[in-house]
């Protein structure tokens, strides 16, 4: 009787521990295509891996008994369900995974396109909620580091005592990059100066960055390319609140608040930040390379909904700054005769949207919006100082008309530019105003399932400088589910104004006025081809590679040239080109909860004037860039990146040296509390250990050109409190 017990305990064993496996096809439930690179997982074990290009999954060796699979892919729902092992048969399933929220968050809309951005043929970067919060953890005041370490995208900074920063995209100055929010051109002319650094991104919902010339979609401007950054808005599922606090080893501090809730007919967002930095010098030579900083940013939103179909909000932009770098003892409040010099920049920003959308049963969308600006900044240095008032409009009435296969977008807007600068001196007054009627049309084609064409035309007329034409075509093409690529080109132009990175330098000190008559409009032709590949390599890494080339020309650039008289300048058109020309690529590798991107560009700027055809001062011709990313989904997040910036020419063509900046964050999610800890360029790459900047005598000096970090090794840490949490996030 026991041998006989013996043999059934044994054989009851021996059935337990056999192996078995699991054989699946992961799909889109609607276009029911393959989904590449789809994480399955093995509730409770070590076993998991990724779909293949043909959508197959095959894990072996999962013991018998009942067993729960998990399946997960970015943009789709997770799906979960219970096997017994060993299965019926051997046949593989087909399991069918449904769009999820994150679907929904990646419709683009700089495109005027209601489109997800794989079915949009314009070439759009996407930056998402969680990039977003990632790179407000690492700096939590300005969007300047979100930007810079975009591939192909470069921060310039134009002041060492203000540290103000432009934004370069492919080599270009930061006048030929069109900033929005939420569609409206809130920061052109007067009011670009220091708005990359007065604008926080705590209640960013996602980043658009379209490279190249963007001038048809919006208007002047958007020769080097368009940013749109779109804000969060109420939903009617939860109210949102969400507190950070964050301190930095360079004695800064800054606080953000945003507070979302939707009604059924009405809801409100809030959002608010101050920041108060301490002047900062490491290198000890007694001048700040980090100014004192003390500012306020306040946004209330309001929105009604009088019916499914109507959405009617009302946004005011509040920002009060006051940053002054230079001396310590001029900053401390303890000058004396030797030490006199400092920059004080003193600016008050405000802003109102009017947006109206109404929807209509015929699937078209009829859009009202309006924005009026105004920006005052005041620029103090001894002796001299600038100072003016902006004001500024933007009024649209589009509408769009969706088919099956195609979109019709119809608009027209209307621009005013008005600057008064306050009287200094004798010295001529720089004002201008400059009024822009348009008249824009778009019309996106599916001319096939794997082809699709964009094109559009847009007529401006300008009260100083006449008429632009302005076309753009774009075409997207899906050669295989794994390649796909875009080609796309247009023109573009760029009204003149003195606020350039040239006279920011300056403090627009000893510049003249510009005049109409005597200068024309810059003027844009461009073009990029972009390729993207993805496959699965062994049964768990999936690998991506995005491949940009990119051409742009640009007529009649305005450069800045000393006049006749000593101390004068005049802004003039240059008599060749600028030529910018070169390639980004960005691969990305995931395996399990590791995510390692790559990537490297070449940008090739060329100065064709002045009888000379050199490398465009302070553009380096080769960056590169390496990020490592450990995520744990609602518990840890872990990122090692590290950046390299090649020699760059100085204005009179002398060389910098090359140098890499590295950095470390660390981020702890704690149910509704998030701790994080960010340790950047911890090598302490700084300018001012190649070279010194501000030279002597030190009651008049001068400062050098500033081609890297200046701020060195920096730590920052704080916590995010989400009081209203997805309740779902902390299940998964």
């Amino acid at each position: 009787m026991n041998k006989y017990l013996l043999i059934l305990f044994l054989l009851g064993s021996a059935t337990a521990y056999t192996q078995h496996s699991f054989r699946a096809y992961i799909k889109d439930e609607h276009s029911q295509t393959p989904l590449i690179g789809a994480t399955v997982q093995v509730e409770g074990t070590a076993l998991g891996t990724s779909s293949d290009e043909q959508g197959l999954v095959v894990i072996e060796d999962i013991p018998a008994g009942r067993r729960e699979i998990v399946i997960s892919f970015v943009g789709y729902q997770d799906f979960r369900a219970a096997y017994e092992f060993p299965l019926a048969n051997d046949h593989p399933l087909t399991i069918f995974l449904e769009e999820g929220e994150e679907m929904e968050e990646i419709t683009v809309t700089a495109t005027r396109s209601s489109r997800t951005i794989e079915e949009i043929p314009t070439r759009i970067e996407f930056l998402g909620a969680e990039e977003l919060a990632e790179k407000a953890v690492m700096n939590s005041t300005n969007i300047a580091m979100l930007l810079r370490e975009s591939t192909g995208i470069q921060m310039q900074q134009t002041s060492a005592s203000s540290a103000n920063q432009s934004i370069r995209i492919q080599g270009l100055d930061g006048r030929y990059t069109q900033i929005l929010k939420d569609g409206f051109p809130l920061f052109g002319g007067f009011s670009g100066g220091l708005s990359i650094m007065q604008i926080p991104p705590l209640d960013l919902q996602q980043v658009e960055v379209i490279k190249g010339s963007a001038s048809t979609l919006y208007g002047g401007g958007a020769i080097a390319g368009l940013i749109n950054l779109v804000t969060k808005k109420p939903v009617a599922e939860r109210p949102e609140l969400s507190l950070m606090l964050n301190q930095t080893s360079a004695g800064g501090t800054t606080a953000n608040g945003f507070y979302a809730q939707r009604g059924e007919k009405a809801g409100l967002s809030l959002y608010a930040s101050a920041n108060r930095q301490e002047p900062y010098d490491p290198n000890e030579d007694g001048f700040s390379d980090i100014p004192r900083v003390r500012s306020l940013t306040f946004t209330p939103r309001f929105f009604l909904y009088p019916d499914e179909n109507t959405t009617l909000w009302l946004g005011v932009n509040t920002t009060l700054e006051n940053r002054i770098g230079g001396d310590l003892q001029v900053i401390d409040g303890t000058p004396d005769t030797q030490h006199t010099f400092s920059e004080e920049n003193r600016s008050q920003r405000f802003s109102t949207q009017l947006s109206l959308d109404r929807t209509f049963a015929n699937d078209a969308l009829l859009r009202v919006r309006n924005s009026v600006g105004f920006f005052d900044r005041e620029v103090i240095i001894p002796n001299y100082q600038f100072s003016g008032r902006q004001l500024a409009s933007f009024s649209e009435v589009s509408y769009a008309k969706e088919g099956v296969r195609a979109q019709w977008t119809i608009g027209a807007n209307l621009f005013t530019d008005r600057f008064r600068e306050n009287s200094f001196g004798n010295f001529q007054k720089r004002d201008y105003e400059n009024t822009t009627l348009g008249a824009f049309a778009q019309h996106t084609w599916d001319l096939s399932d794997a082809l699709a064409l964009e094109s559009g035309l847009r007529t401006d007329l300008n009260s100083q400088y006449g008429t632009f034409v302005l076309p753009r075509v774009s075409l997207l093409f899906q050669l295989t589910p794994r390649f796909s690529g875009r080609i796309g080109g247009g023109l573009g132009y760029k009204l003149p104004t003195i606020f350039t990175e040239e006279a920011e330098g300056r403090t627009f000190r000893d510049i003249l006025p510009i005049s109409s008559s005597a200068t024309a409009a810059e003027r844009s032709v461009g073009g990029n081809v972009d390729l993207n590949y993805e496959t699965v390599i062994g049964d768990q890494v999936t690998f991506s590679i995005n491949q940009l080339f990119f051409y742009t020309r640009l007529n009649d650039a305005l450069v800045l040239q000393q006049n006749e008289g000593p101390t004068n300048f005049r802004f003039t058109n240059a008599d060749g080109t600028i030529d910018s020309k070169g390639f980004e690529t960005n691969i990305k590798f995931t395996y399990l909860d590791f995510k390692l991107f790559l990537q490297y560009a070449f940008i090739d700027a060329r100065l064709n004037y002045l009888n000379t055809n050199n490398q465009k001062p302070l553009t380096p011709r080769h960056n590169a860039g390496a990020v490592l990313v450990f995520e744990q989904h609602g518990k840890w997040r872990l990122g090692l990146e590290s950046y390299y910036t090649g020699r760059q020419f100085r204005s009179d063509f002398s060389q910098t040296r090359d140098y890499w900046i590295v950095g470390f964050m660390a981020l702890r999610q704690l149910n509704h509390f998030s701790l994080f800890l960010n340790f950047e360029n911890f090598i302490d790459t700084r300018q001012s250990r190649y070279q010194e900047i501000v030279r002597p005598p030190v009651n008049d000096p001068t400062f050098a050109e500033i081609w890297a970090p200046t701020d060195g090794f920096v730590i920052n840490g704080g916590f995010i409190w989400n009081l209203f949490a997805k309740e779902e996030e902390h299940h998964h």
